[in-house]
């Protein structure tokens, strides 16, 4: 008789164990009030093993779990774009830590719970195992959220993303159930390869199972219609825990759409064209109309997060019109909106006094001229969101804009451009207020804040050295698509 040995090769998920196992020890360390000071320490260098086991596997290109998880240089290049978010989340999270130190180690492991989610995610080829990385993430977020529980707006940020969250979760698994049903597996690349074989046949019944895990997946990257909780969510939270949203959730579910659209390349995209191009605009549009009468940063930032999911959809839609060149653009422009998105957000933790947050807009007059460091930082990061060269926001839009214009889709491309146009208002007024505007604050209450400062001079780094030399970025890039 024989029996099913399923291949297991655990160092497959090499960086996610050690992620797992490090939140594990810090949860344990912030029990104990006489070590508790060590649960970061500890929760840095777990991020720095995971770095290295990455170079480890980097070319090596191994396959686990029955092919169900995958260490290619696909999902290694966004585990290194995952962990350098968590890197910088952890050094904006500073003062948090010190206003809610009896919780230190439960905020810094929902963190790293979170990012092996993301991980796990980017990992995965096979659809059960995607859904289980995405609740890993979602259950460490909806607490998150909700992490202040002395502050109203914390809770109401936390229920209402999970009941959103678990509403949509709802649209996933049955999408997947259909795809299942439809083809008699989860795996992606074999629905993928036997399509393309036309060994099965993709009916009605396969597309609105692809489409409902769209629609579950386009709730976490805030794609409209399914954006309503991001306002909400991103102001009630956290500073830092919006930071970490912001970049780390939005480049784990591109990753997993990336994956389905990509298999040299997938037969599924050329049929969504439309729809993906219809979200784009949509999602481009609403969030950069609504960004322009937003008065709180917080909120602003918000309707910009959308508005760049947009600028993502387009490299989709011109992915599933088979253009190679709408990879590289995409996973470029993810790597790049963890920079600029953390770092403005960093900016935003500079400014805090010790338990409120300033976050109108005005407040940010005469920055300029108080705090040099921030304002100038705080510019760059605007700058590069609007695209302006030399940033690296410029060669985001000019990589994904390029790949549009190679799949012909002029028209899609004209809108961008003209959305990209229309988000330069709301963030040069920031700019306007902090150089051109008469003080309201006195930002004299401001301490020497060394770490958080770190954080965003990385950020910074990041958007100018991937603006003005983005070809060496490239590079590891093309090495991905070898594996695909």
């Amino acid at each position: 008789m024989a029996y099913f040995k399923p291949i297991i090769n655990l160092s497959v998920i090499g960086p996610e164990i050690i992620i797992f196992i490090t939140a594990l020890i810090v949860l344990v360390i912030g029990l104990f009030p006489n070590i508790r000071k060590w649960a970061f320490p500890v929760a840095f260098l777990g991020l720095i093993l995971s770095f290295y086991d990455i170079y480890y596997l980097w070319n090596r290109n191994r396959v686990g779990f029955d092919g169900a998880v995958l260490a290619d240089n696909f999902a290694l290049m966004f585990d290194l774009i995952f962990l350098i978010g968590t890197l910088l989340t952890l050094l904006l999270s500073g003062n948090l830590i010190n206003q809610y130190s009896r919780t230190a180690g439960e905020y810094l492991s929902l963190i790293l719970f979170a990012t092996v989610g993301m991980m796990l995610m980017a990992s995965s080829s096979d659809l059960l195992i995607i859904f289980l990385g995405l609740e890993t993430l979602s259950i460490s977020l909806y607490i998150l959220a909700a992490f202040r529980r002395d502050r109203p707006d914390s809770l109401e940020a936390g229920l209402k993303y999970f009941l959103l969250g678990a509403f949509t979760t709802g649209f996933l698994l049955y999408g997947i159930a259909l795809v299942y049903g439809a083809t008699g597996t989860t795996n992606i690349y074999l629905i993928l390869n036997n399509i393309t074989r036309g060994t099965i046949e993709t009916g009605s019944l396969f597309y609105i199972g692809i489409i409902l895990i769209i629609v579950g997946l386009g709730f976490k990257a805030a794609v409209v219609p399914f954006h309503m909780w991001v306002p909400d969510v991103y102001e009630g939270s956290a500073t830092p825990v919006t930071a970490f949203m912001s970049a780390g959730v939005k480049g784990a579910t591109f990753a997993v759409l990336l994956r389905i659209f990509i298999s040299r390349f997938s037969p599924i995209g050329s049929q969504l064209v439309e729809i993906l191009e219809i979200l784009a605009i949509l999602t481009m549009t609403v969030g950069n109309v609504i960004a322009l009468v937003q008065d709180n940063i917080k909120r602003m930032l918000a309707y910009s997060s959308i508005a760049h999911a947009g600028y993502i959809l387009i490299g989709f839609t011109a992915l599933s019109l088979k253009s190679e060149i709408a990879v590289i653009s995409i996973m470029y422009y993810i790597m790049i909106y963890t920079f600029m998105n953390i770092g403005a957000f960093g900016v935003v933790i500079y400014l805090e006094k010790s338990k409120e947050e300033i976050l109108k807009i005005s407040d940010y007059a005469g920055l300029g001229f108080k705090k040099p460091f921030a304002a100038m930082s705080m510019t760059l990061f605007m700058l590069s969101l609007a695209g302006i060269p030399p940033t690296a926001g410029f060669m985001g839009k000019f990589y994904i804009f390029n790949s549009a214009v190679q799949s012909g889709l002029i028209g899609l491309t004209v809108i961008g451009v003209l959305n990209a146009v229309i988000s330069v208002y709301y963030y040069l007024k920031i700019i306007v207020f902090m150089y051109m505007k008469k003080a309201e604050l006195d930002f004299s209450y401001l301490t020497s804040k060394p770490v958080t400062s770190f954080s965003i001079l990385i950020s910074v780094a990041g958007v100018i050295y991937l603006g003005i030399f983005p070809q060496s970025f490239i590079n590891l890039l093309n090495d991905v698509l070898k594996f695909l």
